[in-house]
């Protein structure tokens, strides 16, 4: 079969590669129907060494159950199913307690012989735990909304529901990607009645505002902070979802938050260390976040995506086939495509 294999910074490729097989009781066999690219998969292509052998990449996707291990229930061949961006047993004590991304018996997608998600079909670990059926067709006009199930949407549920936001908090969002619009979402979901949206593309923050921020900051640094306090009196907001990963936006997000506020961060962060000083300390800030458990938000969040309440795959915004997928992170990178759906 073929799936994307990524050589190096900028070097997207689509080889041939061993068909997937089952090899464990718990496994399933997923054609892939839809996968995408995440805003974490552009930190490699922008910065990976060169490699002759090449990785795997990918770990958003939809599918069609094709085969199912023997010890597998639930699922039946001809299901559609989304596959969270981790794989997990769902029944560890790690997973009662909501934390899928810590199963004890889980792991990575393209990693230690697992298949990437950008590809033709994926051997699905654990499968009866991972994957959650859908109870759409495969040509069904709500499939882009249910592919964020996978990852970005739960995310930025993830961010707003660790920050605790509610209907008697402002919020600041910081980031107009794909995160950051779907914590927009997610804290409009959570009664948000103030969200303030810092993003300087105008498409993507049109797209926030639709989502239900209240404001949008272009400006960045220093006057940025300024803006912000200038719309909440002095104070900052009550919570802080910060949708970046890089350490400026962790800075801004300490120095717009309200005394006795939360910042909570799901950017996959490209920093070493956290500048929580004494004066914030002094603050009473509470700093939460983290890798998103999305399997733990899917049976909650999908309800609202069936009955169209919620319309999360609007962030996608460019569509390729496998065979340009290069193109997809070209036009990622270059700030071209908000975020990019990949058809095998």
């Amino acid at each position: 079969m073929r799936a994307t294999i990524i050589h190096g910074a900028g070097d997207i490729r689509v080889e041939n590669v061993p068909d997937p097989q089952l090899r464990e009781p718990t496994d399933a066999l997923v054609r892939v129907v839809q996968a995408c690219i995440c805003g974490s998969d552009l930190w490699p292509y922008r910065s990976m060494p060169p490699s002759e052998a090449g990785e795997r990449i990918g770990h958003e996707f939809l599918g069609i159950v094709e085969e199912l291990g023997s010890d597998v229930s639930g699922l039946h061949r001809g299901d559609l199913v989304v596959a969270p961006f981790v794989w997990s047993d769902n029944t560890c004590d790690f997973c009662s307690e909501g934390l899928q991304t810590s199963c004890r018996h889980g792991g990575l997608w393209a990693r230690d012989g697992i298949d990437g998600g950008q590809g033709e079909a994926v051997r699905v670990p654990q499968a009866q735990g991972t994957l959650v059926k859908l109870p759409v067709t495969e040509d069904a006009a709500l499939l882009p909304s249910l592919l964020t199930l996978s990852d970005v949407f739960p995310t930025g549920y993830h961010c707003a529901h660790t920050a605790k936001v509610n209907p008697r908090t402002t919020v600041t969002v910081i980031g107009d990607g794909a995160v950051g619009l779907s914590a927009v979402l997610a804290a409009k979901r959570l009664g948000a009645e103030r969200i303030i949206l810092m993003g300087h593309h105008k498409d993507r923050t049109d797209l926030g505002i639709e989502f239900g921020a209240t404001d949008v900051i272009a400006e960045r640094g220093e006057e940025s902070v300024e803006k912000v306090r200038n719309l909440t009196g002095g104070d900052g907001t009550h919570r802080v979802l910060e949708c970046v990963g890089l350490k400026e936006a962790i800075e801004t997000a300490f120095a717009v938050v309200r005394d006795g506020g939360t910042v909570s961060r799901v950017g996959a962060p490209q920093y070493d260390e956290v500048p929580m000083d004494f004066g914030v300390f002094m603050r009473n800030v509470t700093l939460t976040g983290g890798v998103a458990p999305a399997r733990a938000y899917i049976d909650e969040l999908l309800p609202d995506i069936l009955d169209g309440t919620i319309q999360p795959g609007r962030v996608f915004d460019r569509t390729v086939s496998l065979d340009d997928v290069a193109d997809g992170y070209r036009a990622m990178a270059d700030r071209e495509a908000l975020k990019v759906v990949v058809r095998p």
